[in-house]
């Protein structure tokens, strides 16, 4: 539907969507990259799984770092480069709390 020949009930519903809050872009890129460092290579491997056998997904996963050409992209767009800093954030945050919290549980399960 035409935003110009929507009700006027409708076409205000939605306008907190595309306000320029200054928090919007970074809450939300924030989250993708927690997503994007999540789920994207679970997805992706379970992808390669149905289609391949299990040495040919083994052998394909490595393509998911193609994936990073999307965030990278988005920095180097100048209407998109405060999304993607705060997805990039959203990332080395994830990571550095993946990482973390495996090597305390490694820690402790050697030590036990």
């Amino acid at each position: 539907m035409d935003a110009a020949k929507a009700p006027p009930h409708e076409r205000t519903r939605f306008a907190w969507w595309h306000a320029s809050h200054p928090t919007f872009a970074g809450i939300t890129g924030f989250f993708a990259g927690m997503l994007f460092v999540t789920a994207l290579p679970g997805a992706f491997v379970g992808f390669l799984r149905l289609l391949f056998s299990y040495d040919t997904a083994e052998q394909l996963f490595p393509f998911v770092l193609l994936a990073l050409a999307l965030p990278i992209f988005l920095l180097v767009k100048r209407k998109t480069r405060r999304f993607a800093q705060f997805m990039f954030v959203g990332m080395v945050v994830t990571a550095l709390v993946v990482l973390g919290v495996t090597s305390l549980v490694l820690y402790f399960m050697v030590d036990a």
